[in-house]
């Protein structure tokens, strides 16, 4: 659905462009303006003072959201010995070691997060580092997709733990939820993301950090912010 039809520009008039809206007024309008017929997911985008160029300067980092995204997150978990029971008693959808590794080298992309074992990350790296690097899915201990605890990093997965990181604009996109969540919780996983994002900000990043932030759904027009707390240097 074009976002420059009637449609579009209907739900653009509703937004007061020269105001800037407090988190618990933008998920009360997101919601009204998320009028697609299936249930649009709830970004947030951040622009951050930060020199993307700059490889200290780049922020990235996970948080658990307190109510989730709403989405159901296919985990797939290369390890092997007993922790391949402890994966599959967490909830993961495939399990597998050396097998997996070629099932996924062969085109197997039937999953939404990767997570492996440290010892696993040899034979990871140098098989599946092409394929699943440009898709942001190679598992990387900053992430929280690589360790000894495979059921810990499936629970967090399943229950809503996302990654973020800056683009090479220094934005940040991520979503945190479901037109279909209560203001609320919307909310609650908006200042869950703010402060992980705060917590994750480089040393050598000066002035101000939250430089401006959007609130959007998936076919809606974006929502301009009011930042409260800026991080400053």
């Amino acid at each position: 659905m074009p976002k420059h039809g009637k449609r579009y520009r209907a739900l653009t008039d509703k937004v007061d462009r020269s105001k800037q809206y407090t988190i618990d007024e933008a998920t009360a309008l997101v919601k009204e303006l998320a009028t697609a017929k299936f249930d649009e997911t709830v970004e947030v985008h951040f622009r951050l003072g930060i020199d993307p160029r700059k490889s200290d300067q780049n922020v990235r980092g996970t948080v658990a959201l307190p109510h989730g995204t709403g989405k159901t997150v296919r985990v797939a978990v290369i390890t092997k010995g007993d922790n391949v029971a402890a994966a599959e008693a967490a909830g993961a959808d495939v399990v597998g070691s050396d097998e997996l590794i070629e099932r996924i080298a062969g085109g197997f992309m039937e999953f939404d997060a990767v997570v492996a074992t440290p010892d696993m990350m040899a034979q990871v790296g140098q098989k599946l580092a092409r394929l699943l690097g440009p898709r942001g899915l190679l598992p990387n201990p900053k992430s929280g997709t690589v360790g000894p605890d495979v059921a810990g990093m499936v629970r967090g997965l399943k229950a809503g733990r996302i990654e973020f990181r800056n683009d090479k604009t220094g934005v940040v996109h991520a979503p945190i939820g479901k037109a279909s969540f209560e203001p609320g919780n919307l909310s609650a996983n908006y200042q869950a993301l703010v402060s992980a994002l705060e917590a994750a900000k480089p040393g050598s990043a000066k002035g101000v950090y939250l430089r401006s932030a959007y609130l959007t759904s998936t076919m809606g027009p974006s929502i301009p912010l009011t930042l409260s707390s800026q991080a400053q240097a």
